[in-house]
């Protein structure tokens, strides 16, 4: 690998496809890592496609709860799907290539849903804190219109964001190698094999990444703040369990996700280390679809009798 790593290096011209490094150079391990991600990448299609036929067909959830949910799945499944199957061809090749407009494309839509994903969590914290804090004004506040803006602004802004560092990025000159010491395109595995100035489009990562991290997950922890303040005002144990049933799985999801994310991007550039950063990127691209659908389901029997009702109109 050292060596197709020195034949790779450029003295100059620029790039016209690069070579993904994948997460391991070892040829034994190819194998038993093509099987395991092939059968992530089934489970994450199932778990996700599931949750989303569930919540459009079920008419008992057709709330705001599962509106939210069900573009979370479509998030988790898109990101996914940005990274999986290239990832599994990676197994299989002697060399991963990339195109230079296919690792554009797939840094746009990697961005765009992971960037929504933070805001729809937002979005659901907010939901649960309307629905425990204000429950007699739950429907007006939560109206179908009201959810639709919120996912749109989600999507609005990540496509602005998304579209903005990948032209800034993509303007630049790739000529120090045209070897990308990553499993898929990311904005940091890139930044190495620029050898024009990049302190400007560090900053604008740097700032986005920050604002949307930090923003969105402002939102979380404000609304929970008042989410545990009105449930040790209530005076029913029984409404206290039925109150952090409702936020269990949610703040399972965000502890995990937000946790993932905090510990790659928010790592002075220096420090970063590509090994650890690829383990951890397995995790939040791979790991947490495939555990969403699981967090949201198998905690909630609303969701598992809308599969006993799916599969009883199936057979």
């Amino acid at each position: 690998m050292e060596e197709m790593i020195k034949l790779n290096e450029t003295t100059g011209s620029q790039v016209t496809d690069f070579i993904l490094m994948g997460l391991t150079n070892r040829p034994e391990l190819q194998g038993p890592l093509f099987v395991m991600f092939f059968l992530n990448y089934v489970a994450i299609v199932v778990g996700n496609l599931g949750l989303i036929i569930l919540t459009s067909v079920d008419s008992y959830l057709k709330n705001p709860m599962y509106f939210f949910l069900k573009h979370l799945a479509f998030v988790d499944l898109g990101y996914s799907t940005a990274i999986g199957p290239k990832m599994l061809v990676g197994f299989i090749e002697e060399k991963n290539i990339i195109s230079n407009n296919g690792c554009a494309i797939q840094l746009i839509f990697f961005d765009i849903f992971i960037a929504s994903e933070l805001f729809i969590l937002s979005a659901m914290a907010y939901d649960r804190y309307v629905a425990i804090c204000k429950p007699l004004y739950y429907i007006d506040i939560m109206s179908d219109m009201v959810c639709w803006i919120l996912v749109a602004i989600s999507y609005l802004y990540s496509i602005v964001v998304s579209l903005l560092i990948t032209i800034k990025l993509f303007k630049l000159s790739f000529c120090k190698s045209n070897v990308i010491r990553h499993f898929y395109c990311d904005s940091l595995p890139l930044l190495p094999i620029i050898c024009s100035d990049t302190s400007e489009i560090e900053l604008i990562i740097m700032i986005f990444a920050a604002f949307n991290l930090v923003s969105s997950l402002q939102i979380i922890l404000i609304s929970y703040m008042f989410i545990l303040v009105t449930i040790l005002r209530m005076n029913s144990s029984e409404g206290r369990h039925k109150a952090f049933s409702m936020c269990g799985s949610h703040l399972t999801g965000v502890v995990i996700f937000y946790g993932t994310l905090l510990f790659i991007y928010l790592q002075p550039q220096s420090s970063h280390f590509f090994d650890t950063d690829k383990m951890a990127s397995v995790f939040y691209t791979l790991v947490i679809p495939m555990i969403n659908p699981l967090i949201y389901s198998l905690r909630n029997k609303e969701v598992k009798g809308a599969l006993r009702r799916l599969i009883k109109k199936i057979m």
